[in-house]
């Protein structure tokens, strides 16, 4: 049995780098804040999620929405735009 075709965020990477950014993190110090237990994270997994290359987990992306404040809706809602996101809990806002 085949996978269904399902479509992507386009903008999701855009923002998860835009949270990394917002909180001065590299991608190895942004993995202990996002302490996902039971998640194997590298900084090429950051990498590849920033560049869309690959789409985190639920559980990562719940761990993104916490840390920044935001909804996993706002993540992965191409309507919602960088420039609407007011990221909570970073050293500015968007």
């Amino acid at each position: 049995m085949g996978r269904a075709h399902r479509s992507r965020p386009n903008r999701l990477g855009e923002k998860l780098r835009l949270i990394r950014i917002n909180f001065g993190l590299t991608q190895s110090a942004l993995i202990d804040r996002l302490a996902v237990k039971g998640e194997s994270l590298y900084p090429s997994s950051i990498s590849l999620f920033e560049q869309g290359g690959r789409e985190p987990s639920l559980l990562v992306l719940l761990a993104y929405s916490k840390l920044a404040g935001v909804t996993i809706n706002e993540l992965v809602d191409d309507q919602v735009k960088l420039s609407d996101l007011s990221i909570k809990h970073g050293r500015y806002q968007v």
